[in-house]
């Protein structure tokens, strides 16, 4: 039988049921979802740690599935476009949104007011992976030690820059500045790896960066890792110390991705890419392909996804609060 054959006879016994009251309409249609190409909406550009895992995602998705999952990136405004893009397009089940833990948590602590709510205008599939910061600058022009950065930012308070790709990533640098009791300047950036390119080309002074997104350019020379804010080492780049090794008692930093979607989008269809985004996290070559890149999987639903959300925007209000940061 023909692939199209296939199709019609499933619709013709569906409409079927569906009309003779066998089966519910609502039902019927549950049971094709998906039946036409996902969208996932990115934040950032291509090449961000969160980029990385949405393609990742919707390759394995896409295998799953059988249907086409798009990666579509809007960067810019803080995750403002992306979230806007999500929140017009129908809230159906095919626009799946894959945020940090800059748009779903920090810029509440960074903004006064948002364009929408992180936690009431979008309902959480899954938790995807995190990664450890890297504490990057130049790789040749810039600092040998952490202590050395330190030292020189003390002795030019308010003279050295970091930038930053979100407000994560902003977050990480005044927290840092707070526990070294140095003063530095914000530059912001479309997404990490602009920031991250503006490190290697000496334009900023040093900036917090994913390990998807910089170690590779670590391993070449052309940025200097001077610490992981991690409890431990990263096997993937093992001579870099930790920040507590380096001088930096304690101090600990993780970017984190998860899906999620509108809040009006019907539970059927939420409950089934829960479904498939957590079995494609439980993958062992899913925990392999992050552990190449130096993160690792986040396991856990909707339920467990929300809770560690509320946690963290209650982190990152007090990391605000505590280093000063004045709301935007």
């Amino acid at each position: 039988m023909s692939f199209r054959r296939h199709i019609l006879n499933r619709l013709v016994t569906t409409g079927l049921l569906a009309a003779s009251g066998l089966l519910p309409v609502t039902q019927a249609l549950a049971q094709e979802f998906p039946s036409r190409p996902i969208r996932f909406v990115v934040p950032f550009p291509p090449g961000s740690g969160t980029d990385t895992s949405a393609r990742y995602f919707a390759r394995k998705l896409t295998e799953m599935v059988g249907q086409p999952v798009v990666v579509d990136n809007k960067p810019g405004a803080n995750g403002f476009i992306a979230v806007r893009a999500v929140q017009s397009a129908p809230a159906d089940g095919y626009t799946v949104f894959i945020g940090s833990n800059s748009t779903l948590a920090v810029n509440v602590a960074l903004f006064k007011s948002l364009p929408y709510d992180p936690v009431a205008d979008l309902a959480p599939l899954t938790m995807l992976m995190r990664s450890p910061a890297l504490l990057i600058v130049p790789g040749s022009a810039g600092p040998r030690t952490l202590s050395d950065l330190v030292a020189d930012a003390r002795a030019k308070p308010g003279q050295l820059n970091f930038g930053a790709g979100s407000a994560g990533y902003q977050l990480m640098a005044e927290a840092f500045n707070d526990a070294a009791r140095v003063q530095t300047m914000h530059v912001p950036f479309k997404g990490a790896s602009e920031a991250v390119t503006a490190v290697s080309a000496g334009t900023v002074h040093f900036a917090f960066a994913e390990m998807t997104s910089a170690q590779e350019l670590v391993k070449s020379g052309k940025l200097r890792a001077l610490a992981v804010a991690s409890e431990r080492r990263v096997p993937s780049l093992s001579s870099v110390p930790t920040a507590t090794e380096a001088g930096l008692p304690g101090f600990t930093a993780y970017t984190w991705v998860a899906a999620m979607v509108p809040v009006k989008t019907p539970k059927a269809e939420t409950d089934k890419l829960a479904s498939l985004m957590t079995a494609i996290e439980r993958m062992p070559e899913t925990r392999e392909f992050y552990e190449r890149i130096g993160a690792e999987v986040m396991n856990g639903g909707p339920e467990e996804m929300r809770a560690f959300q509320n946690s963290e925007i209650q982190l990152w209000k007090r990391i605000a609060a505590k280093a000063k940061v004045e709301q935007q």
